[in-house]
């Protein structure tokens, strides 16, 4: 089994830069992943945060493309938060090699993104929204582009993405060598992968990341408004002052906690996003270099940046969806570190909390008889009798495994019952508001439902429909 960088036949460059950093071998991603990229085949990767995707597309590029000040890499990425990130990694890994990188996003002067890419640039980051803007103003070039890599694509498929990502390929040369990594893999990523991918080399890591060996986890049922006085608690509990991430569910909430950390004397900072970019910005580079140790955050964090120091995740609000409590907890334990997870639980939440507890390999301890806290009153019941953290009987209630809870009504009937259901109903209905709002600016942008785009190339026109 290949175990050092130096036997996947990288250049000496970038197995020099490798060395400085600290990489001593590939982690598993890597490994997979950096052979067949050097073979020129096209590559579906499915592998969680904090796993090494971004070495794993990145070093085969810089081993492949030269120092000729054109663009030959396109990343595209759903956030800004996740270009400068992917950019800044490449860099450290670009050290001996010449070749620059430019992370391009909305909320950038456009006028300073002229000025670098006039300069030239080998390998382009990027978001969606903020390229195609280049694109159409014939600012940015892609006709040497013989690399494409779509980074975090199941979050740009979750953002309505997927017509920007196709009209961005149309721009780039089908001789190319795509590469597309995803944390999950629902079928419109799999489509999207048939569509523009030739032959790819699957892997999928999930199995052996989802058991999250090296996370304490743990969690503590208790009443709403207990929730700041406990998670004060494990803060002061925290080895060596460690940097910490807590996690909410709304904008509105990260600033009432933020002010009630800062009045009771810890030192925090928060970012969502509302915040201007120099905001974010800010934000991030104190909590970096340590100015804050304490990080209120919604889930834009979860997948957006990487913070290696920090070893403490406060789950404040529980998520309803299960993998985004993975990545949540993902932003500790960073390349084989260790790392802690809290989840305070609501008796409101028990059940999306029960979710969780059945999606993962490994046991989340329950701190409650630890720490002699009793669950609230309304959840006694339902955890008498709790079994290996996948069923709950208690009378005639049962907690099946796949539905929720089927529910006898007094009345003779079955009831589906889930808590959570109101929620759902009210995201969906926002998700397809913005989705229908989306497609009607798409389509009086492009006139009809296929669309033509009309380009001259050496006096050929070509033309793109989104039926491609």
């Amino acid at each position: 089994m290949t175990t050092t960088f130096d036997k996947l036949g990288l250049s000496a460059n970038i197995i020099q830069a490798l060395k400085e950093i600290g990489y001593k071998s590939p982690f598993p991603i890597q490994q997979t992943a950096i052979p067949f990229l050097l073979k020129g085949l096209d590559v579906v990767g499915q592998a969680h945060t904090g796993t090494g995707k971004t070495a794993a597309f990145s070093l085969p590029i810089l081993n492949k493309i030269k120092n000729k000040g054109t663009i030959q890499a396109l990343i595209l990425v759903p956030t800004r938060e996740l270009a400068m990130q992917v950019t800044n990694e490449i860099n450290k890994f670009a050290k001996y090699t010449g070749i620059k990188t430019l992370a391009i996003y909305g909320g950038q002067s456009i006028n300073l993104q002229f000025d670098r890419l006039r300069r030239g640039v080998e390998i382009l980051v990027a978001t969606p929204g903020r390229l195609i803007d280049h694109i159409k103003r014939g600012s940015i070039n892609l006709e040497q582009v013989r690399f494409v890599v779509l980074d975090e694509a199941d979050r740009m498929l979750d953002m309505g993405f997927i017509k920007d990502i196709k009209f961005i390929l149309f721009y780039v040369s089908e001789d190319r060598q795509t590469c597309l990594f995803s944390a999950t893999m629902p079928p419109e990523i799999l489509r999207l992968a048939e569509e523009y991918m030739r032959n790819y080399e699957e892997i999928r890591l999930n199995k052996e990341e989802i058991s999250l060996e090296t996370i304490n986890q743990s969690y503590l049922i208790i009443k709403e408004n207990e929730k700041f006085k406990h998670m004060c608690e494990f803060i002061e509990k925290r080895d060596n002052d460690q940097q910490t991430i807590i996690f909410v569910s709304t904008k509105q909430r990260t600033h009432r906690i933020l002010h009630e950390l800062k009045d009771s004397g810890y030192k925090a900072v928060t970012i969502h996003g509302d915040l201007s970019q120099r905001q974010r910005d800010d934000a991030i580079y104190r909590f970096r270099k340590g100015k804050e140790n304490i990080l209120v955050a919604t889930d834009i964090v979860s997948r957006g940046i990487d913070v290696p120091a920090v070893g403490h995740i406060i789950n404040y609000d529980i998520p309803e969806d299960p993998l985004v409590y993975f990545h949540r907890i993902g932003r500790t334990a960073r390349a084989g570190a260790t790392g802690t997870a809290i989840s305070l639980v609501s008796a409101e939440r028990v059940e999306d909390f029960t979710r969780i507890l059945r999606k993962t390999e490994l046991p989340i301890r329950r701190l409650n008889e630890e720490l002699g806290i009793e669950v609230p009153i309304s959840q006694k019941r339902r955890y008498n009798g709790y079994n290996s953290q996948y069923r709950s009987n208690y009378g005639n209630h049962r907690y099946d495994r796949r539905e929720g809870f089927n529910r006898r009504s007094r009345y003779g009937s079955n009831r589906f019952y889930d808590s959570s259901n109101r929620y759902n109903q009210n995201s969906n209905f926002k998700r397809h508001t913005y989705n229908d709002d989306r497609q009607k600016s798409y389509d009086s942008h492009y006139t009809n439902k296929e669309h033509r785009h009309e380009r001259h190339n050496n006096g050929v026109k070509r033309e793109y429909s989104s039926s491609r």
